[in-house]
This record gives structure tokens, C-alpha cells and sequence, in this order.
């Protein structure tokens, strides 16, 4: 029976073509990533990359009292690990897996060797991080200046993007860490939504039931994280198809020498 897990799954590494995805193939291992697991804390060497798949990780900045907030998400769009290729080995901020699932992981002397070759892999590792900074930069804006309703909105539209069904499996207690804010006010602004017809909530389950009324309640800061992603990596939508089609015109040659 064929595995249900495949690297082609990230978006990043299904867009590279042959002679620079099967280099990889056999040094990339697939990890379990339970809800909760941390896979760096501030100012600890990273080992690996990870490239998720199926599960959801937190980009988080923790405070000296020890309070958190989310700086960023990391699904199957992107990868785990920018310091690594960024020439930084460590980061100020901790990766917590918010959504269970599995990734792919790629050791740290791997990656580096194959960014260093200066291929479609680097660049478009280099163009998710600028994707990267906007979804940074929009989310301080966004807690600065919207609401904590259209904070919400946001947050759940890009976690939806990254899933393959309207159902997030979520504590009002976890969303609440996520935004930085306290649960009572998370409590309100779901309600609110709830009776919108948005979602519909019930303990450590939200479903979202009007997508497109969830997009127009909230600010502009989903769109535009969106639209950067989009534009960035453009370079995936037409790459796919190419590296798939060398992929079996490779494969076709192989059964044909045998």
C-alpha cells in the first residue's frame, strides 16, 4: 500500500523540478509533528528545516514574563527554518506545532548545500521569506489597529487556507495565545461571529459555515497576505507542472532501460 504522506504535499518542494527534487528525496524524513511539540525555542541552534505537509506551525515571540503571541503561521506553503539558509542558525523567536500533522525535515548541512547551488530551490526559498516578512509585518499592523473580531477573521482565514477542510480543531484558550490576547476576549469576538452565521462554535471545535462572509468581515490584512504569497511564488503554479512532467518523463526512461 502507497504511503498517504509525500513530499510533493509542500508547495515548496513540489514546485522543484527532477534534477533538483530527487537530490533531496532521500534525505528528507517524515516527522510527526503531535499538537504542541516545540521544534525550536529562542536562541537554540536549529538543526533542521521542517516542510509541513499536513500540519500547521507557530511562529512565536515570547516575552520576558513569559507571555506569547504569534508572529506568523507556517503550513504547506512554506518552511520551518529561515535562519538556517539565512545565515543566522539561531532566532529570537520559538516554532510550536498549532495544528497536528506531519512534515518533511531536511538536516541543516543538506539544505545549506543544495540553497549554495544557487537553483530554483534557493530561489524560491528566498522569495517565502519575503512572503514571510509581509505576513510578519501585516500581522503587527493588524493586532495594532483592527479589531480583535478582524484579528480573528485573519487568523482563521489563513489557517483555513493551510487545511483541507472548514474545521479547525481549536481551543478558545490556544487561539486566545496565538492573537496574544486574554480568553474572555476571544469568547466575545467568536460569539459575535457565531451569531453573524460565520462559524459555529463548540468546545476545542471551530467550523467555519460563510467562508465568503468571513473574508468580508474581515480587514485587509488577510488579502494582503494573500496577494504577496500569491505573488511571490508564482514561480510554484508553473513549476509544478513542469517538475511533475520530468518526473515521469524520468521515470519512463528508467522502465524503458530496464
Amino acid at each position: 500500500m502507497s504511503s498517504p504522506h509525500g513530499p510533493q504535499q509542500n508547495h515548496l518542494l513540489a514546485a522543484l523540478p527532477a534534477a533538483e527534487f530527487e537530490p533531496l528525496v532521500a534525505h528528507l524524513e517524515l516527522a510527526p509533528l503531535p499538537l504542541g511539540k516545540m521544534l525550536y525555542e529562542p536562541g537554540g541552534q536549529l538543526q533542521h528545516a521542517y516542510f509541513p505537509t499536513t500540519a500547521i506551525v507557530s511562529l512565536h515571540y515570547v516575552m520576558a514574563s513569559g507571555a506569547t503571541t504569534e508572529a506568523a503561521g507556517v503550513g504547506n506553503e512554506g518552511v520551518v527554518g529561515i535562519s538556517l539558509f539565512m545565515g543566522g542558525d539561531t532566532t529570537s523567536s520559538s516554532a510550536v506545532v498549532q495544528t497536528a500533522g506531519h512534515a518533511y525535515r531536511l538536516e541543516r548541512r543538506l539544505l545549506l548545500r543544495e540553497f549554495n547551488r544557487a537553483g530554483l530551490l534557493q530561489r524560491l526559498l528566498l522569495r517565502y521569506t519575503q512572503a514571510l516578512i509581509t505576513q510578519i509585518s501585516q500581522t503587527a499592523a493588524c493586532n495594532r489597529h483592527h479589531s480583535l473580531e478582524q484579528q480573528l477573521c485573519r487568523w482563521l482565514l489563513l489557517t483555513l487556507d493551510r487545511l483541507p477542510s472548514n474545521d479547525l480543531v481549536m481551543t478558545q484558550e490556544l487561539v486566545a495565545s496565538m492573537l496574544g490576547v486574554r480568553r474572555e476576549g476571544i469568547t466575545v469576538a467568536a460569539g459575535n461571529l457565531q451569531r453573524a452565521g460565520l462559524i459555529s462554535y463548540r468546545r476545542g471545535h471551530i467550523a467555519v459555515l460563510d467562508r465568503s462572509g468571513l473574508e468580508r468581515h474581515a480587514c485587509e490584512c488577510y488579502a494582503v497576505v494573500k496577494k504577496e504569497l500569491k505573488r511571490l511564488l508564482s514561480d510554484v503554479g508553473s513549476c509544478q507542472g513542469t517538475a511533475t512532467l520530468a518526473r515521469q518523463q524520468t521515470a519512463m526512461g528508467r522502465r524503458g532501460s530496464a
